[in-house]
């Protein structure tokens, strides 16, 4: 089979995603071909087009970590699907392709009432959510959770299963007109970034304990959000958007000064202050597949609504795709899909 996909052959920029054909050979004995009708993109593609991810593969590759479609082939071992199933599924990068071949333990159905382009926004935005407050986090009913990028994909979900398990939830974003966003998806307080936040921060909370941070800014915000925990709180860090440049191309003496002003937390001070930090990088989960599937199945459990789109591009404009969702101003998922207009 002949397919399309956008490869990267030199990191560095975002123009260098080509789109190419190649040959998909036939499913290996537990694989599926997935015939792909929508991508989710993430921040993680990004880091990873500009040669910023530590976990990106040698040479040359495929971006995409997730995605939705239909089975269109099985390996002679696969039991669980059959042709025509809809489907979602997570793949370490290669995502960005019309037709992929994958481990059937790493597909999932789609659920009935759900479209592909809400199916390929869940499963990395979800299950970031959920391994942040649950397994790290260990929030609990009626604590406080500060969700910083509070309207982006992995905000909204946090804000959903953190709702779900009684806390009170703290959004932050970066731009007023997302505000209307957070009221809909029943935050129970927010804060538009400034250079005043430490304060806003102090005054939203209206004496209130800070138990746990999703933090995915850096900078002064992290430091910031730290400072503010409560004896035993944690801050649980997934990303570091602050990196992140508005070009093409990696500003390498920018990106080297932010590097070197970086927040830096004294485990000394950590264990006067009872505080807890922790980091984590969802590809570090992909080997750990009976893990990541329960915490999926977890999740499918909760029947939590859909994921919120925030646009659509056709697969033929997917680098227009990743530049935009590069300039911060999106809400939700942004979905690229075969046939998609914007």
């Amino acid at each position: 089979m002949i397919r399309t996909v956008y490869r990267v052959d030199t990191k560095g920029s975002l123009d260098s995603l080509e789109r190419k054909e190649e040959e998909l050979s036939e499913p290996g004995e537990f694989e599926v071909t997935v015939q792909v009708q929508a991508i989710g993109l993430n921040f993680a593609d990004i880091f990873a087009i500009q040669g910023l991810y530590s976990a990106t593969p040698k040479g040359s590759f495929i971006p995409g970590l997730e995605y939705s479609g239909k089975i269109v082939a099985l390996g002679k071992k696969v039991r669980h699907f059959r042709k025509n199933d809809r489907v979602m599924g997570v793949t370490r990068f290669g995502a960005y392709a019309d037709h992929l071949n994958i481990d059937q333990r790493y597909v999932y159905k789609l659920p009935p009432k759900w479209s592909y382009e809400e199916g390929a926004g869940f499963l990395v935005q979800a299950l970031t959510a959920y391994y942040a407050l649950v397994p790290l986090g260990n929030l609990r009913k009626g604590q406080t959770v500060l969700i910083h990028s509070a309207a982006g994909g992995v905000g909204i979900y946090a804000n959903r299963i953190a709702k779900r398990m009684g806390a009170y939830t703290l959004g932050t974003v970066g731009n007023p007109s997302k505000i209307s966003l957070l009221e809909k998806e029943g935050y129970d307080a927010w804060i538009i970034r400034s250079g005043r936040f430490a304060q806003e921060l102090k005054t939203a909370l209206g004496g209130r304990e800070l138990n746990l941070v999703l933090e995915c800014i850096g900078g002064k915000i992290l430091a910031d959000s730290y400072r503010a925990l409560a004896p035993m709180g944690r801050l649980v860090v997934y990303g570091s958007a602050s990196f992140m440049g508005q070009g093409d191309r990696v500003n390498w003496p920018s990106l080297a000064w932010r590097y070197l002003n970086r927040p830096k937390i004294d485990p000394m001070e950590m264990i006067s202050a009872n505080k807890g930090v922790l980091g984590f990088n969802l590809i570090w989960l992909y080997d750990r597949v009976e893990e990541i599937s329960s915490y999926i199945k977890n999740l499918l459990k909760m029947n939590l609504p859909a994921p919120h789109i925030g646009a659509t591009y056709a697969f033929v404009d997917l680098p227009d795709a990743v530049k935009y969702f590069q300039t911060g101003n999106t809400v939700g998922k942004i979905v690229v899909g075969s046939g998609l207009k914007r």
